[in-house]
Parts: C-alpha cells; structure tokens; sequence
C-alpha cells in the first residue's frame, strides 16, 4: 500500500498508519534486546561519556547517570504506550503528527535523524582510535595508536567502517541480528571483567589516586550548579540514548502473545539491564581513576574524550588488548545496529509523503530500506569528515551535541503520549493515566527544560570541550544548524508535496477519536 493509496478500513482512514514492506515477524524479544543493547553500545559509549559527565559533576558522576535514567524511563513509559497503540517505524516522526499535528511530527523526527547521524559519525570515530590501538597492542609499537590522530588517516578508515555496516544492515534484519548476538556477548562479558577490575583496583593501597565510593556520590543535588546538573544530564541521556531502536523495529517483531508488545516488552527490559550496568562502570570507573587532572585521572583534559584508553592497561595489565577489542567491535556493531533507526523513520516519512517518495524504496530480496539506509550512511560520513576538521575534540562536541538532539526529539515524543492518551487514560484507572499520560508528559517537560538550557549555555565558548567559532560554542551553534536544515527542508517539502502538511496521509488525531472509529468500523463487519 502507497502513502495515498485509500486504506482498506476507516481505522487506517484516520490513522493512515500502513505497512510498508519490511519483513515481519522476523524478531523476538532476546533478538530485539540484543539489537537494543548494541545500538546503546555500552563499551563504546561509557569510554566516549564518563570523562565529559566527570569534568561537569566530579564524584557525582553515578548520581547524574542514576538520575539520567529516571526521564528516559518516564520516556519510555510514553513510548510503550504509543508502540502499543499506533505501531510504526517512524515512531517519534508519528507519534508526534498524531498528537501534535505534522509540523511538529515533522521535526521530531528530524531530530531523530540528525542525533543518529551525529552518533554515527561518533562511533566511526571511536572505532578508528580503537582499531589503531589493537594493531599497536598486537605489534607491540605504541607508535601505531598516534595513527588515528592523523586526519586523512582517521577519515579514510572512519568511512570504511561506515561501508562495513552499511553493507551489513543493508543485507536486512537477518544479517544484523547474527552480527549483534556475537559481538554483544564479547563486549557484555569484557565489561563486567573490566569493571570488576576496576573495584578490585580502587581498592589496592598502592592506588595513591582512587577514592572510596560513598553514598553521596549518588546524590545529584550535591551537583555545584544547576547547568552543570544539566550538562550532565545531557551526557548521562546520551548514554541510555538508542533504546529506542527496538521500537521502530516494531513492524519486524514477532507478535506477543501477552498484554504487551514484543518490542516494548525488549526496551523496558533493555532499559534495566543498561541502567545497572551503567551506574556501575561510573561508580568503578570514579573510584579507580578519581578526579586528578594528570595521569588517568578523570580531569585530565588529555583521556576525557576516551576514558577507558588511557584506563585498560593500569586496570587489566596484559589483557587490556580485551577491553580494547571490545571497545572496537562495540562501535562497528553500534554503527551497524544504529543504522536502523534513521533508515525506518526516513521510510515511514516518506512513505506518507513527508520526505521525497525515493527514500520510502524496499529492497526486493533483503527488505531493508536500502534507500534510505545509504542516504544516512553517507550523510554521516561527511558530517564525520567535516567535524574532524573544524574541531580537535570532535568526539565529545558530538556527544554534547548529540545530548541536545536527544532532549529534543524524546521531549517531544514523551508529551506525544500525555497528549494522545489524555482523553481516554483516565477513565482507564490510575495506572493508565499515570504510565500513558502523568510520567511520560513529567519526563517530556524534563527533557525540553535540559534542551533549553544546554543550548542557552553552550553558546558559551568555554561550554563542552572549548571548541568555538568566533566566540561562540560549537555545540550551540551544531544545535542550531541541524535544527535549521531540518525547518528548512520541513518548508521546502511542504511546498514540494504538502499533502502530508494538510493531513491527506497521517492525520492528527487521538486515542479517543481511533477507539470510536474502531467501534464504528467493527459495527459494519
């Protein structure tokens, strides 16, 4: 069925939610969950995050990834409670024309798109430095590592990852679901090694630089400052951000046979197992390092973009090339597995005529949106390429930027479901208003409040890694011009094809208004 093809029943006549060729019932819950865990790609993500979040909030480290947790989880209760009801790949893209109308539906999903692109290019970048350091641990030539720090090098091997994942993903959810098991039991199992070794470590008095875990360094209202508090919450968001995934696979799961769907039984499951292994490795991380500004201490400016590089060899002596490996396979599976989102929500957009009708292409053999999957790959790729000259700490500039993006577009999701819901989740009892509408509609307002003022605070030169552009912070003003392109293609496709603009495809609507189409449409079989 085509995004202007009538529907067959007037449930889809108001919704015009439709298929759109992509294998079904093709994931379970533990391939779902496993596709999730590499996506948030833990290995890769914690080296790239505890430097920056330790440089904002020192010792309360734990705490900010703790409380980073708590609005992704009222998140995802709203996620859930739209997966359940209006299942598509676009998620936060329909979701939020749904709620809000395709304006706004349009730039949540946008920001999905551009905070997978910007995470893209991160993973590239994490994964060169890492392949340099396996090489240079295999030969025994420390000099190889200093390879990545060379930027043709580091680009021309950065977009050979990007081709290797590309071509994976393109091959269809079969091939990725393979991939991701062997690489998220290889890097599940070198973490938990690494972060006992870690505690062990903190522990030995020869460690003149480790402190003693306490509980106040759970406890975020020891943060100095409220922008360091959200600056910090900006980086603990990136680290549960890409849970997500599971859902927009929602039409490629295997039906659930309970109350809840496959894929949001696989994200809230998901979401638990990363929270207590995130909390953790900061916790470790934190007591091992402590907070020096010289050697591996956390405030060395020299490690924070790549903690755990500067941290495998005082922590695993001769096994670091463990930790190293799986840091490297982290970041290949995480670009592999990441790719999926923006390809499905760039299919579902195009499929109601919201992007052009090119991107909305099946592959006929492997069904994976191929179009769409290689314009995001190299959209990535140059974004990579151009970052890696403007800015020497490219990493964590996209990291900050990436937090930002985050805020955005979950924001708006999480009060997507306060406003879907708000007309039918109350006469449902409690539990529904407050999982459907309370909690996820707390946890949007949250989320556009760290967005607001992490963008009004890194127009601060000195804001994130101190990259500026005449005086002005480059994360601001990266915020600032995805934000832009996307109201301007926004403009430039509602002049081009403004059928979905006037709700001729996916109309805004609520869940009271599809229950009484349900009723009306079932009276007429």
């Amino acid at each position: 069925m085509s995004a202007t093809t009538p529907p067959t029943r007037a449930l889809d006549s108001v919704t015009g939610m439709s298929r759109k060729g992509l294998k079904t019932g093709d994931i379970g819950v533990l391939g779902a969950i496993v596709v999730g865990f590499s996506v948030c790609a833990p290995a890769y993500t914690l080296t790239a995050s505890v430097g920056p979040a330790a440089s904002e909030v020192g010792v309360q480290t734990p705490a900010i990834f703790l409380v980073g947790f708590i609005p992704m989880l009222l998140v995802a209760l709203g996620y859930r409670a739209l997966n359940d009801a209006l299942p598509d790949s676009g998620t936060s893209f329909t979701w939020g024309t749904r709620a809000f109308g395709p304006w706004i539906g349009w730039m949540a999903g946008w920001g999905l798109i551009a905070a997978t692109v910007l995470v893209l290019s991160n993973l590239a970048g994490i994964a060169v430095e890492f392949l340099f350091q396996v090489i240079a641990e295999i030969t025994g030539d420390r000099a190889i590592a200093k390879l990545s720090e060379n930027v043709g090098i580091n680009i021309l091997v950065c977009l050979g990852f990007m081709a290797l994942a590309t071509f994976i993903s393109y091959r269809g959810m079969t091939s990725t679901k393979v991939f991701q098991f062997i690489t998220v039991i290889f890097q599940g199992l070198a973490l938990v090694w690494f972060i006992t070794a870690m505690f062990i470590g903190a522990a030995d008095p020869a460690n003149t630089a480790a402190l003693t875990p306490e509980l106040s360094w759970f406890n975020p209202f020891a943060v100095d400052s409220f922008s360091a508090f959200a600056a910090g919450i900006a980086v603990s968001i990136f680290v549960y951000w890409g849970w997500d995934t599971v859902l927009t696979m929602g039409e490629e799961t295997k039906e659930s046979k309970g109350r809840i769907s496959t894929a949001s039984l696989a994200a809230l499951i998901l979401v638990v197992i990363i929270v207590l292994l995130y909390v953790a490795t900061a916790t470790a991380t934190v007591a091992f390092a402590g907070l020096g500004d010289t050697g591996t201490g956390l405030s060395n400016p020299e490690i924070q973009e790549n903690v755990f590089a500067a941290l495998a060899h005082p922590v695993m002596g001769p096994f670091a090339i463990v930790l190293f490996v799986a840091i490297l396979v982290s970041a290949m599976a995480s670009i592999n597995s990441t790719a999926i989102s923006p390809a499905r929500t760039l299919l579902a957009m195009a499929h109601y005529g919201a992007l052009p009708q090119k991107l909305k292409e099946i592959h006929p053999k492997y069904k994976s949106p191929h179009v769409a999957l290689l314009t995001s790959a190299i959209v990535a790729s140059a974004f990579y390429a151009i970052m890696r000259f403007i800015s020497e700490d490219v990493l964590w500039d996209t990291i900050t930027s990436l937090g930002i993006m985050v805020c955005f577009y979950y924001g708006i999701t999480a009060l997507s479901s306060a406003w879907y819901f708000r007309n039918t989740a109350f006469k449902q009892g409690l539990g529904a208003a407050l999982s459907k509408v309370l909690l996820p509609g707390l946890g949007g307002v949250v989320l556009l409040v760290v967005f607001f003022k992490t963008m009004f605070d890194s127009i601060n030169p000195e804001f994130g890694s101190g990259s500026n552009i005449g005086g002005v912070g480059l994360v601001f003003i990266l915020g600032m011009v995805v934000i832009s392109i996307g109201i301007l293609l926004m403009i430039l496709q509602a002049v081009r094809e403004p059928g979905f603009f006037r709700g001729e495809t996916l109309r805004k609507g609520d869940d009271a208004e599809t229950q009484v189409i349900e009723v009306f449409d079932d009276g007429l079989e």
